[in-house]
């Protein structure tokens, strides 16, 4: 096993690409056959080597002896241990970052600030798991100077496996609620497994960023032996919101200057939602911790556009459209609730909400909860759409309308055609929201 874990990285270091999807394969890669429980990549060895791969590391025993197929008992653990190996090897900053929500946003809005200055790896889109995670570190190269990892879990014990693996000398979690309690089982696991990131920095010595207004974060720290960030004036890195309309638009203060009015720096962010006001200061944080300047600071975060459906703000020809259809747990759910209540428009607004998904034995409450609120406040059209959402039985009003799935709510709004409207979009990634936007 060493003998092969060793050959195949000094084909990395030599500049071969890591692959694990033979539609994407690369000349000059390595591809990793990986199984899942509904696919097995090992029959696609001999593929990867017909477009170019350098070899093909496979589990399955009984394919044919072939001296670019190398065979070893476990393909997943054979690409970690090659992570593990390869990260060691540069003694560079590496930041973890993990948490309930926000975190790939936070991931992206710190990349943007620290590459102002720094060359930097970052995870790429959500790879944050534990194949994610070693593929990230696969692409270190000496010209890194600064890796921002990003670590999802979704079980206790997930974090301890990752950050063991990346080895972070830093880290943030955004924050704890519930998601994915499901895996997790209870909050109070929620907590046990996201913590474990504050485990391993406590016991390295490492740097924890910490949200000081987030009091769970908080209870399981020394205040002192951590970087505090937040809207506190008791903050070393601390920041205010100066406006919500509808983009978030705050002002930070470094602490090197004075500390009157005129060294507050002012930020035009192009996202949406008070909630983004803490992924925003995380990146402010962590960028003068790093010495860049809060002019760059400033650039960065105001050239940043959210993608993927994450607080996206969007012009169709019909309505305004607040996107937030990537993903949804109770606690990103009403805190998107939150802001879009309180948003100012003279436009007619509604709801268009997904199921919550992953949430267990907890999950009738909580959409019921979600239900019990949006009917005492005043839209003008609400559309729910998922299983769970369905099982909720109440008197809906006339603007209520539910579907079972996605599917159903398009044809409902082909006939229905919904204008004027200014529009909250949120729901979990499997519900798949976003394909109703053709349709406003």
């Amino acid at each position: 096993m060493s003998d092969i874990i060793n050959k195949v990285h000094q084909q990395i270091l030599n500049g071969a690409s890591v692959s694990t999807d033979t539609r994407q394969i690369k000349e000059n890669s390595v591809f990793f056959a990986l199984k899942g429980e509904n696919f097995d990549a090992n029959q696609f060895a001999e593929q990867a080597l017909e477009k170019g791969a350098l070899c093909a590391i496979v589990d399955d025993q009984n394919l044919p002896d072939h001296e670019q197929i190398l065979k070893v008992d476990n393909v997943l653990e054979t690409l970690q241990e090659l992570a593990h190996m390869h990260r060691n090897l540069f003694h560079i900053p590496v930041i973890g970052i993990t948490g309930s929500n926000g975190k790939t946003t936070t991931k992206e809005l710190v990349n943007a600030v620290l590459s102002t200055k720094y060359t930097t790896l970052c995870t790429e889109g959500n790879l944050n798991n534990h194949i994610g995670v070693p593929l990230t570190l696969l692409r270190l190269d000496s010209s890194h100077e600064i890796a921002i990892v990003e670590m999802g879990a979704n079980h206790v014990g997930e974090i301890a496996f990752l950050t063991n693996l990346t080895r972070p000398g830093a880290g943030l979690i955004t924050n704890i609620g519930k998601a994915h309690i499901e895996g997790f089982g209870s909050l109070e696991n929620i907590v046990k497994g996201k913590t474990e990131l504050y485990g391993f920095l406590q016991s390295t010595d490492g740097t924890i960023f910490v949200n000081k207004g987030n009091e769970i974060l908080m209870s399981h720290l020394d205040e002192g032996k951590c970087i505090t960030y937040g809207a506190s004036e008791h903050c070393q890195y601390s920041g205010r919101i100066e406006s919500t309309d509808p983009f978030l638009q705050i002002s930070f203060r470094d602490p090197d200057q004075e500390s009157d009015d005129r060294q507050w720096t002012q930020v035009k962010s192009n996202l949406l939602g008070t909630y983004n006001f803490e992924n925003i200061m995380a990146a402010v944080a962590i960028g003068l911790h790093f010495g860049v300047e809060p002019a760059r600071i400033k650039d960065a975060i105001e050239n940043y556009s959210p993608r993927n459906n994450r607080s996206q703000l969007k012009h169709t020809q019909h309505n305004t459209l607040h996107m937030d259809a990537y993903n949804a747990n109770p606690s990103s759910m009403h805190a998107a609730l939150d802001n879009f209540f309180q948003l100012k428009t003279t436009s007619k607004k509604g709801l268009i909400l997904g199921d919550m998904l992953e949430l267990g034995e907890v999950s009738f409450d909580e959409h019921q909860k979600v239900v019990d609120r949006i009917r005492k406040d005043n839209y003008n059209l609400v559309i729910l759409v998922g299983a769970e959402f369905n099982r909720i039985s109440f008197d809906k009003p006339v603007h209520f309308h539910i579907f079972e799935n996605t599917g159903q709510a398009s044809a409902w709004l082909k006939g229905h055609p919904v204008t004027g409207y200014t529009l909250l979009i949120k729901g979990s990634r499997g519900i798949q929201l976003e394909q109703l936007e053709d349709h406003l």
